[in-house]
């Protein structure tokens, strides 16, 4: 007889990027489906507040670092009291919490997520976190993600695509940008050109920026609006004032809601050197936007090129103004991509990706 799934996430991140907007999504959907899930997330974290907002289950941890046994002991007494059978580790962070609390529920089923499109790190404790057998499952979020973890028959076996969705219901209502647009003096005639990254190593700002300065020496009106925080903001500041751009630069920080300024662009821009999937162009493609973006990593399974989007080569600042420059002078074409876009991201939708990860726990519970 299968056991009812009774699932706890573990999400140790305090900031808001793509990989807790997709742990909430999994969360929602089965808390919808009247499944129990519970989210364990660090204190006075993005995730926190996002559950109170949904009022969803979750319980906060003072969350030090990857042997914090305290932590591990209050999600155990959680596995107790809740009847936890399914741990979900949406970090590598996350992960190590979730062996510890394993190592005294051993029935307890444990999935990893990974959404990094690099090797596991050769340190020993790196290697026994993705090898050792009290991991069920490892979700990769692209097939090239996949296929960098495909390197030893014990992970290989473990390894399963699941790609990241977007609900594209919310970005359906239409409100006034009028004051927005006054408040980033954007004109008229300004093109924006947008960027939602987080100001770090593999979102490459830098080939984002040296774009935009051949850019601008053609199109002057060009507004490059980036919507993101992170460690090196203030070095890619300084980068944008060495190049005597800073008219042409909004650098508005992190925000809890992107979607109005993502209707403010006229093309969506993802510049990275490294990528795991790139969810952040789902939801460009759910408003409607032209999106160019690096062949980076698992980019290429999200974008058809020439179809709903451009793609570019990683770390060729050239190509990607030329392919910039191109869609500001051919308004049909940005047109059209933005119209396929909408089309072809319902494949990304969150009612197929909730499936899939509960067929998942479902097969995993009877095994």
């Amino acid at each position: 007889m299968q056991s009812e799934l009774r699932v706890l996430h573990i999400d140790v991140d305090k900031n808001w990027r793509g990989g807790q907007q997709q742990a909430l999504y999994l969360h929602q959907f089965l808390s919808d489906k009247n499944i129990f899930s519970v989210m364990a997330c660090t204190e006075n974290s993005m995730m926190g507040k996002k559950c109170n907002k949904k009022k969803l289950s979750k319980i906060e941890v003072n969350y030090k670092n990857e042997l914090d046994f305290f932590t591990a002991f209050k999600l155990l007494q959680v596995c107790y009291k809740e009847n936890i059978n399914l741990i979900v580790a949406h970090s590598s962070h996350a992960l190590s919490i979730a062996l510890l609390v394993k190592l005294f529920v051993r029935k307890v089923k444990l999935v990893a997520v990974r959404r990094v499109d690099f090797a596991i790190r050769k340190n020993l404790f790196s290697t026994f976190k993705y090898k050792t057998n009290m991991l069920n499952k490892i979700v990769c979020v692209s097939d090239f993600i996949k296929q960098v973890m495909s390197i030893d028959e014990r992970i290989n076996n473990k390894l399963i695509t699941i790609k990241d969705c977007i609900d594209t219901t919310k970005y359906k209502t239409i409100e006034s940008l009028n004051k927005l647009r006054d408040k980033l003096q954007l004109h008229e005639s300004s093109f924006v050109i947008g960027n939602t990254s987080a100001f770090v190593g593999h979102k490459d700002y830098p080939n984002f920026i040296r774009a935009s300065k051949i850019i601008v020496q053609k199109y002057f009106q060009s507004i490059f609006l980036c919507v993101g925080d992170g460690i090196l903001k203030d070095e890619m500041e300084s980068l944008v004032k060495e190049y005597g751009l800073m008219k042409n630069f909004r650098f508005v920080g992190f925000q809890e809601n992107v979607v109005p300024y993502v209707k403010l662009f006229d093309i969506f821009v993802l510049s990275s050197k490294m990528e795991g999937l790139g969810s952040s162009i789902l939801e460009a493609k759910a408003m409607g936007l032209p999106v160019i973006a690096t062949k980076a990593g698992g980019i290429p399974e999200i974008i058809n090129d020439g179809i709903d989007g451009i793609l570019v080569e990683p770390q060729n600042s050239e190509s990607l103004a030329q392919a910039i420059i191109r869609l500001i002078e051919n308004k049909n074409e940005r047109l059209t991509l933005g119209k396929n876009a909408m089309e072809s991201v319902k494949e990304n939708d969150v009612l197929h990706y909730g499936n899939e990860y509960l067929e998942l726990f479902k097969q995993l519970l009877v095994e």
